[in-house]
């Protein structure tokens, strides 16, 4: 799987709120050397900055639970990736729906090249009290039962026709995410030695 050797190769990280993709990322990231980026972490950042010309448009999207529009994902995205100065990436929790994904193919064809889509497939009540756990800790405000439902419901309607839309192109890993995070890393660490990293 060579491709062109200025595209980065990214690896998108798919999978409903809670299902591990976050704490397997890390792992790759240790193991195999890509560069994890989180889609929602890059925008909490982003909502952070005093001087950020997109932080009212995205505090709004999160408190809402929708999704942000893509040419700022994108554009985020982007930014970090050229920051990096690397060439294997890890993108977690994007594409969402299918205007992240035109929006991808539109603005990123040109610079980037999906290798794989790692989808965590996991029960929704399994996300529902990892979430819950995770928000007494976390300090996000989007870990609480309201925001949740919202959330999970978003996943089935808008991020599923994107795991099958890849799943078409014979590029979906599917994962079973119900497992201690050993067993759930050595299935991940397969798809890593099929792709020869």
């Amino acid at each position: 799987m060579a491709g062109d050797p200025q595209k980065y190769n990214v690896i998108f990280v798919l999978g409903g709120p809670g299902a591990g993709k976050g704490t397997q990322c890390e792992k790759i990231e240790k193991e195999f050397g890509y560069v994890h980026l989180s889609a929602g972490d890059l925008l909490r950042a982003e909502r952070q900055k005093t001087d950020s010309e997109f932080r009212e448009e995205i505090e709004t999207h999160i408190r809402n639970g929708s999704i942000v529009p893509v040419e700022i994902t994108c554009t985020l995205l982007r930014q970090a990736m050229e920051k990096s100065q690397k060439q294997n990436f890890l993108i977690d929790g994007f594409p969402r729906n299918k205007d992240n994904l035109d929006g991808w193919n539109h603005v990123m064809n040109s610079v980037a090249r999906v290798q794989r889509v790692i989808f965590f497939n996991c029960p929704e009540d399994v996300c529902v009290n990892r979430c819950l756990d995770r928000g007494k800790t976390s300090g996000r405000t989007d870990d609480n039962l309201e925001s949740l439902k919202k959330r999970i419901q978003t996943y089935y309607e808008s991020t599923m026709p994107i795991i099958e839309h890849y799943r078409k192109q014979n590029l979906v890993a599917e994962i079973n995410a119900n497992q201690t995070l050993d067993e759930v890393f050595s299935d991940v660490r397969k798809v890593f030695e099929e792709l020869g990293s």
